[in-house]
């Protein structure tokens, strides 16, 4: 058998060699109505080329006009000022050097333009220049790279001496929940073989876990503003992403295993929906709906700027629809709705 599939595996890549050289041969064929450039082509290619490099920064000074309103406002974590920096940083010496060589390669294909065989001046070696060109690159990238992980080991943070709060976040096609862990602030064990939706057990959670009993699974994840959060994360079935982009945090969610991502909530909802900017924001898009409603759209309900968790990884059909709403609250407020949940014991005691 390992003879009969090893024959047929190497008549098919002599196959596929054989069809490669005859497509090769066929872009050999000369055409006979085929034309040389002249010296005219090579001016109006020159002069293209000159053209083109304008009419590229024309379409990026636009782009930054246009559409840097519709940008994220000003980071809602404790970390985010740091990480918007750090992108800041990257976006400014990427856009540097890619204005800088681009500006090169249309200049010099304007300014070598003209007659035929007319050549550019070029180094068969020149150490210094090459020296030059190797070092900058190779320092630029050391620092962004280092600042890079720097950067990464602050904001995983993810210990427990800060007395943190912590909540799972637990995946499924297409939704998301989330799990508190109660009043003892820790997390009942859970396992996906655990599922049992006749009791509304739908997370797996251990029901002989006496940690289990007072964590409280909802579909609304409420915030208290200035404490640390600790996420644990899991997937019910492929691979998701938690992304929560106003305050600069993602995680993939695998499943069989658990991950976790920390940050702190430094605006509430109420102090970013104050923001100039998501004031402009939210009055723009209500402009547009109400305009979409007048022409007989169905949805004319007033748009209010939330937070939100939503799924950044393509993980099926519904997967633009894989979002929960964020509420950021004083810990009072928070409190205070943590007393209207209930907890997974009740749960089960009100199934049996």
């Amino acid at each position: 058998m390992t003879t009969a599939l090893t024959f047929i595996v190497l008549a098919l890549v002599g196959i596929a060699i054989w069809q490669m050289t005859k497509i090769f041969e066929l872009t050999q064929i000369k055409n006979e109505n085929a034309q040389i450039a002249n010296d005219q082509d090579n001016k109006n290619q020159g002069y293209l080329m000159f053209a083109f490099l304008i009419f590229i920064y024309g379409i990026t000074i636009f782009s930054f006009v246009k559409y840097s309103k519709f940008l994220l406002p000003e980071s809602s974590s404790a970390h985010g000022a740091e990480y918007d920096n750090l992108m800041l940083i990257s976006f400014v010496i990427i856009f540097i050097v890619q204005t800088i060589t681009q500006a090169l390669l249309h200049y010099f294909g304007y300014k070598y333009r003209g007659k035929t065989g007319n050549k550019a001046h070029f180094y068969v070696e020149n150490h210094k220049l090459e020296l030059i060109w190797t070092f900058i690159p190779m320092v630029v990238l050391a620092v962004l790279i280092g600042w890079g992980l720097y950067t990464w080991t602050n904001i995983m943070d993810v210990n427990d001496e800060d007395n943190p709060l912590i909540i799972e976040l637990y995946a499924q096609q297409f939704q998301w929940s989330a799990r508190y862990g109660g009043t003892d602030n820790v997390l009942g064990g859970a396992n996906v073989r655990m599922i049992d939706i006749d009791r509304a057990n739908v997370l797996g959670l251990d029901e002989s876990d006496s940690y289990a009993t007072d964590d409280v699974i909802v579909r609304e994840l409420h915030l208290p503003v200035g404490r640390k959060v600790n996420f644990k994360m899991r997937s019910q079935d492929v691979l998701h992403s938690a992304y929560m982009p106003h305050f600069r945090a993602q995680m993939n969610c695998v499943p069989g295993m658990t991950t976790e991502f920390s940050f702190t909530p430094t605006k509430t909802t109420k102090e970013i929906r104050l923001d100039p900017d998501v004031i402009d924001k939210v009055a723009r898009t209500n402009k547009i709906r109400a305009e979409k409603a007048a022409n007989g759209a169905d949805n004319s309900e007033p748009w209010e700027y939330d937070y939100i968790l939503l799924c950044n990884k393509i993980c099926g059909k519904s997967h633009y629809n894989m979002q929960m709403k964020i509420i950021v609250e004083t810990q009072e407020e928070y409190e205070a709705w943590m007393k209207t949940q209930k907890t997974f014991g009740q749960t089960m005691t009100s199934m049996q």
